[in-house]
Parts: structure tokens; C-alpha cells; sequence
């Protein structure tokens, strides 16, 4: 018998760990501490990635990568959009909306997120539209009309070097095809047969276009054959192992991916490796038509799509590499439900104090949480809610709120060593829901409101472990903001303003002394759980209220926009939070109000971020 030497012309190493670059993919080795034969090999899947902020299907997706994906376009289920949303690898942005709104257009599938075109597609009421427009990655504009008005196209391409091809222009579909030049469409060679409804992807000279309807009704005439094109002529594919209409598409004619049908095939993924379409065993967990796509063929995103309308995306991956997403977990319940409490720590080691309940309302217990439980320590000095807390919880700070029988806000502040709160040095203007960041020794309290009936202040004060010190104010005021940081490089973000009653969407950075203003929230919230511990550039807030109510998406600030997070389990509001939202120390969140639930709740939600490993197997005779 051959050894592997003499087949592969070199020997199996032996290691005592394994390697953790995925150039070792396909290679065996030796692992002498676990004394067994090992390899890397690829896998596929789906993963839940962050939501969309509009909720829509029939969009267009376009961008050449995961992480610079474009979603525009699409229908609300009560209205047709023309709203774009980037994503950037972890989350969703806004950026600017398409001029003409409409739904079920043809796109780039091969651009990059500053140079994409959509065109066609359907617009109100109940027509069809020829109009088209390119994206510079922040603004859309038109150019030059398609010389066939139409929706249910597919596109593939770049900027300058695009192609569309099928629609329904009316009642029949077409075997329309077009190329873009970067200005004009000409009309080329037409599809062998009428088709709507199709996938599209590739380049302008190798593009692919599978699947879709033949003639309508789209259902019950649906397809699984495909065609390639040159640049000049059609060629047909080996078919689709499934039939179906609604497909999106993403890749090139190398390595290629459809997913996400109709009726039937909705959570189906298909590859083309170059020659043939095989049934991935990644299949995507909802089952949704009318996705918007976007990406590669072994790195690809789906997003929106119905029934019902939704916001969800999913990320899918073909690599060596495994890739877990962040995701929120359930924690250990606290002992005492609360609300409108103050937290600090993270998730490994965090602190809940204070809060309302039903019964007494003002509560003046605290817990320790170890990772898995709560533990009661030691009681603060003073019962009050819409106090806010900061720190560590060996080393924490509570500050202002409100307690029994005075109506207003306070100005205390007490110190944890990890066993006993003591009273310290009160802040110089009383604040109840303030935004709150920082260190034991160096914190910072800012904003919230301070007199019945209420009134926000704008007041910022820094804290040193023992007394506060007035700084600069606040360039926005609001109540129940959210805040992380430390005392030199801090930021704050919403709120509630009243009496407007309305959710603010301002950001502002603080450097220690003054306040600056930069890019808003695409939304007004307050009420959110903060990550305090995460820095300026790094950090995120959880749940809370908008216009809409109490929701559960997470938004996620990056130092200079923001973008959507992966949302947690029970959405909620009246609550705080701790950790970085990453690595140690990471995200925690408890208690809070879920709905008409004034006594709040013991629920707690852990958060850990996104991970990366190699996916090692070991070698077994069978």
C-alpha cells in the first residue's frame, strides 16, 4: 500500500495544537495531544445577521460583498419605499433614498457599494416603470431610461457594464435583454424564452439567469431551467434541481448562489460551482420569498422578504471557517423584579441596584451576578428608582432617581466596594433617568430631568470617587438616554423629550469637558439598555421605546454612524445596562418592562459577540 508521503509527496506533520490559519484547509496532520489525525474541511450555513430597520419585500439587493451590501427599494406591506439601507458587515445604516420609489427592480449584482444602478420595476399605482439610477455610496441619481419599461427583471453587472434581462412589461412577460454602458441602454440578443420573476448574477460578458416564470400566472408556471450569457449569445445551463420563481442570485459563473423561491423552495439554497446546480444542505431559517440579495457566491446576505413582511437577514457562509454569530442569550433570573434600575458590571460580573417594583414601589436592594446567578448584596442607603448606575461592581457608582413621598429628583450618590454602598459627595444638580458613564473615580452624570412637574436639565458633572464638578452642558436635553464611555471620551445618544412627548434621535461625544454633536440615530429611542463600559467608537443599547412602542432591535455606534444589532429575545423598556458589548465584560441586561407589566421582570439577556474558529475534524475509520 501507498504511504501518504508517496501520494502527496510529503509527510503528515505531527503538531500539539492544531493550526489556526485556514490555509490548512484540506491538509491532515497529526495531534499528538489529543493523539488523533486531523483536518480542516469547509462547511455552509445561514446565520441570523442583523435586521433591517424598514420592514419590506421585493427590494433590490446589490453590492459585490456582505459587508458592503445594499438594500433599496421594496414594499412596507402598506406602501412602496424608496428607502436605502448599507450594511456593513454587523448591521444595518440609512442612507439616501431612491428617487423614484418602487419595488421588484433589476440590479448590479457585481459592483461595489459605491458604484451600483437599479432599474425598472413597479411603482404606484399598479405600473411599471423604465427609469434608472445610480448609487455613489450616499446619494442616487438618475440616469439614462431602459428602452423597455418593466418589473420582475433580473440584473447582473457592474458600473459601467451592466445587463437586465425578462420582466413583465404588462400582461405577458418579454425576452427583453439590455446592456448599460454606465449612460444608455442598448437591446442585444434576447432570452431564448419569455421569463419573469428570474435570478440574475455575474458580470455583463458571464452573467447567469435561472429559474422564474415562463408565462403567467408565475406559480403554477414556474421553472428550473437556466441560461448563460457571453456578452452575445445564450447558451442553456444543466437545470436548477428545483423549480421555482422569486429566486435571488449573488456570485459569479465560477461559484455562484440561488436562494429563497416560491412558492415551495422558500428556505432552499442552490450553488453553481462553473457547471452544474447542486442543492446546498444550507438552508435558510425563514422561509421567506421576494429577499433582497447581496454579496458572493460563498458569502452572500438575504434580507426583507414575506409573508409576513419582515425585516430579518441572514447571512450565509461557505468556509473552513466558522463563524458564530453575536447572539443574545437567556441569564440566570434576578431575584427581585424590577424596573427603572441602575446596573453596572457586565455580564461575567455585573450589579443590578435599586428600581421600582410593585410592592414596596422603591426598592433599595441589590444583586450580584456571577455569569449564571443572582446573589443578594448589600441594600443601598436610600430606596429610589430612576436612579442610573456606572462602573464595576467591585467599584460602582449610583447616582440620583427619585424616593418615597418627594416627588422630585435627588442629588445622591452612593459608592460600592463590591460589599457595602456608602454615602459620598452629592451631585450639584438632582437628576433622575440621567445618562451615565465612566469609572468609580472618574464618572460622568449628564442630563435627565430634576423637578416636578418635570423639567430636563442639560447639566454635565464629572465625579472623581468623591465629590462632582460642574463641566460643560449638554447640547440637546432629554431624559431615559443611553450613554457609554469614559470621562474623556463619552457619548450619549436619545431620549425622551417632554412635555412633546417625543424620542429623541441626537448623538453627541463628550472629551471631557464639552460636548459635540455628530451623526443622529435613524430613530428616536429612550429607554434603552446601554453596553456603559463599551468606548466613544464602540458600544450599543438594547430594546427601550419609540413612536411605534416598545421594541427589541439593538442599535449599534461605531464612532461615527450607526447601524442595527442583533436584537434580544423580550422586548422591553425601563431598564439599564452594562458590559462592552464585546469580549470581557460583555453586555448584560436585566429586569426592565416588557408591556403592562408594572412591577417589572427578572428577565435577564446576556450578550456575546461574534466569534470566529476553524472548523476541525477529526479523522475516524468507518
Amino acid at each position: 500500500m501507498a504511504t501518504y508521503r508517496e501520494l502527496h509527496g510529503k509527510a503528515v506533520k505531527t503538531v500539539t495544537t492544531n493550526p489556526s490559519d485556514d490555509a490548512a484547509e484540506g491538509q491532515i496532520w497529526f495531534n499528538s495531544t489529543d493523539n488523533t489525525f486531523k483536518t480542516v474541511v469547509s462547511l455552509e450555513a445561514w446565520s441570523s445577521a442583523s435586521p433591517l430597520l424598514t420592514a419590506r419585500e421585493r427590494a433590490t439587493g446589490t453590492g459585490n460583498a456582505v459587508n458592503a451590501a445594499l438594500c433599496s427599494g421594496g414594499h412596507t406591506g402598506t406602501a412602496q419605499t424608496g428607502a436605502t439601507e448599507e450594511f456593513n458587515g454587523s448591521g444595518w445604516s440609512t442612507s439616501g433614498s431612491l428617487g423614484t420609489t418602487r419595488y421588484m427592480m433589476g440590479g448590479s449584482t457585481n459592483a461595489p457599494q459605491t458604484a451600483v444602478w437599479v432599474a425598472g420595476g413597479a411603482t404606484p399605482p399598479g405600473g411599471v416603470t423604465n427609469a434608472t439610477e445610480e448609487y455613489d455610496g450616499s446619494t442616487w441619481t438618475a440616469s439614462n431610461n431602459l428602452n423597455l419599461g418593466r418589473m420582475f427583471l433580473a440584473g447582473a453587472g457592474t458600473e459601467p457594464a451592466g445587463v437586465v434581462a425578462g420582466g413583465n412589461p404588462g400582461p405577458d412577460y418579454t425576452t427583453a435583454v439590455e446592456e448599460y454602458n454606465g449612460s444608455s441602454w442598448t437591446s442585444v440578443t434576447v432570452l431564448p424564452s419569455k421569463r419573469s420573476y428570474l435570478a440574475g448574477f455575474g458580470v455583463q460578458t458571464a452573467a447567469i439567469f435561472a429559474g422564474g416564470s415562463t408565462t403567467p400566472p408565475a406559480n403554477p408556471n414556474k421553472t428550473n431551467t437556466a441560461f448563460e450569457y457571453d456578452g452575445t449569445n445564450w447558451t442553456s445551463t444543466p437545470t436548477l434541481p428545483v423549480s421555482g420563481t422569486d429566486f435571488d442570485g449573488t456570485g459569479t459563473t465560477a461559484v455562484g448562489l440561488v436562494f429563497a423561491g416560491n412558492p415551495d423552495q422558500t428556505n432552499k439554497t442552490i450553488n453553481w460551482d462553473g457547471s452544474t446546480f447542486a442543492l446546498s444542505p444550507a438552508i435558510l431559517a425563514n422561509s421567506f420569498r421576494h429577499r433582497a440579495g447581496g454579496g458572493t457566491g460563498s458569502n452572500a446576505l438575504a434580507s426583507g422578504g414575506t409573508p409576513p413582511v419582515s425585516s430579518a437577514s441572514e447571512e450565509y457562509n461557505k468556509s473552513s471557517t466558522v463563524i458564530t454569530a453575536g447572539a443574545w442569550s437567556s441569564g440566570g433570573a434576578l431575584n427581585q423584579a424590577r424596573r427603572i434600575q441602575g446596573n453596572a458590571g457586565g455580564k461575567d460580573a455585573g450589579l443590578a441596584c435599586g428600581g421600582y417594583t410593585s410592592s414596596p414601589n422603591y426598592l433599595n436592594n441589590s444583586e450580584e451576578y456571577n455569569g449564571t446567578s443572582w446573589t443578594e448584596g448589600n441594600n443601598l442607603n436610600t430606596a429610589r428608582y430612576g436612579l442610573r448606575a456606572l462602573g464595576l461592581q467591585t467599584a460602582a457608582v449610583a447616582v440620583g432617581g427619585q424616593k418615597s413621598g418627594t416627588p422630585t429628583a435627588l442629588t445622591t450618590c452612593e459608592n460600592y466596594d463590591g460589599t457595602s454602598w456608602t454615602n459620598t459627595g452629592s451631585m450639584n444638580v438632582a437628576k433622575e433617568e440621567a445618562a451615565v458613564f465612566g469609572i468609580q473615580t472618574a464618572g460622568v452624570a449628564c442630563g435627565g430631568f430634576n423637578s416636578s412637574p418635570l423639567t430636563e436639565t442639560n447639566a454635565t458633572e464629572n465625579f472623581d470617587g468623591s465629590s462632582w464638578t460642574a463641566s460643560g452642558t449638554l447640547n440637546s436635553v432629554s431624559y431615559a438616554a443611553m450613554s457609554a464611555g469614559t470621562q474623556t471620551a463619552g457619548v450619549r445618544a436619545g431620549g425622551y423629550l417632554y412635555p412633546s412627548s417625543t424620542y429623541q434621535t441626537f448623538t453627541e461625544e463628550y472629551n471631557g469637558s464639552s460636548w459635540t454633536s455628530v451623526n443622529s440615530m435613524p430613530e428616536g429611542r429612550g429607554s434603552a439598555a446601554p453596553s456603559k463600559n463599551g468606548t466613544q467608537s464602540a458600544w450599543q443599547f438594547s430594546g427601550g421605546r419609540n413612536s411605534g412602542g416598545i421594541v427589541s432591535n439593538t442599535m449599534v455606534y461605531d464612532g461615527t454612524n450607526w447601524a442595527t444589532g442583533t436584537s434580544i429575545s423580550t422586548a422591553r423598556t425601563e431598564f439599564d445596562g452594562g458590559g462592552t458589548g464585546s469580549g470581557s465584560g460583555a453586555h448584560l441586561i436585566c429586569g426592565g418592562q416588557p408591556g403592562s407589566t408594572p412591577a417589572g421582570v427578572t428577565t435577564t439577556e446576556e450578550f456575546t459577540a461574534e466569534t470566529t474558529a476553524l472548523n476541525v475534524k477529526t479523522l475516524t475509520q468507518s
